[in-house]
């Protein structure tokens, strides 16, 4: 009896730790950053695209430093929803500033502001 409630246990945990293990592979980066954060992020208030922890490091990404997260891959072959991760619109790197091509409404001057924006209006006025 004593050995059944010993396996039972010992089952118990290592399920725990293997869901853990699953969560921890998820991390989660923003829209511009160059670093990848946990889900409780305070950075991550404004954008926050799903990715595998695996896929981060290859693209270059750093764990940040305020949240601390996972920075090691314990088990490749965990099974992520890959319908949740979406790669996140990335700016170009070598994309030209431009002055915002809006007229302000109290002034209606041109805008002074300057944006990477295809659209060519900064993030005020689009």
């Amino acid at each position: 009896m004593k050995k059944l409630i010993r396996h039972l246990m010992l089952l118990t945990v290592l399920t725990i730790f293997i869901a853990n293990t699953a969560d921890a592979q998820v991390v989660y980066i923003t829209k511009t950053g160059s670093k990848y954060h946990e889900e409780t992020c305070r950075y991550l208030s404004h954008s926050k695209y799903p990715i595998a922890l695996i896929d981060a490091k290859e693209r270059g990404y750093e764990p940040c430093k305020v949240c601390k997260p996972t920075t090691t891959i314990t088990q490749k072959e965990v099974e992520i929803d890959n319908s949740k991760i979406v790669d996140p619109p990335r700016p170009e790197k070598n994309a030209v500033s431009s002055q915002c091509s809006a007229i302000a409404k109290t002034t209606g001057n041109r805008c002074r502001r300057m944006t990477k924006n295809v659209s060519g209006k900064c993030w005020q006025h689009e």
